[in-house]
């Protein structure tokens, strides 16, 4: 497990998938904090305010910027190449175009938390 407490960034345009996300990040006992953002914009907003962020969490389908074309503008930025990203999405045909943009790790939805720490800990050392 990581030796510091993590800040997540949880990007997703459902409520009540956001709400899951950090009752289970909360639950574990290395996350600090969970940002929410509820796009890709959104995200990449907070992202350009906060470098405290450790891992994002990354829905695929949201509006306004979705997660491919939120990872794509991530890459592309010098300040945010490194920051890991974790897909989450109902779409498994999303899986390589997310891990081709740049996705460190991809879950399909419903996140099991066992799934998702798990994942977190691979990326995290």
């Amino acid at each position: 497990m990581p030796d510091k407490k993590l800040i997540v960034l949880a990007v997703d345009d459902d409520m009540i998938n956001l709400k899951l996300l950090k009752s289970m990040l909360m639950k574990t006992s290395y996350v600090q904090e969970v940002v929410e953002a509820k796009n890709g914009a959104d995200a990449i907003a907070v992202l350009k305010t906060r470098e405290d962020i450790d891992i994002v969490l990354l829905d695929i389908i949201m509006p306004v910027m979705g997660g491919i074309e939120m990872l794509r503008v991530l890459r592309a930025d010098d300040n945010m190449i490194q920051l890991p990203v974790i897909v989450l999405t109902t779409d498994e045909t999303k899986k390589s175009e997310a891990l081709e943009t740049g996705a460190n790790g991809f879950l399909m939805k419903p996140i099991r938390e066992r799934d998702l720490s798990l994942k977190i800990s691979q990326l995290i050392v």
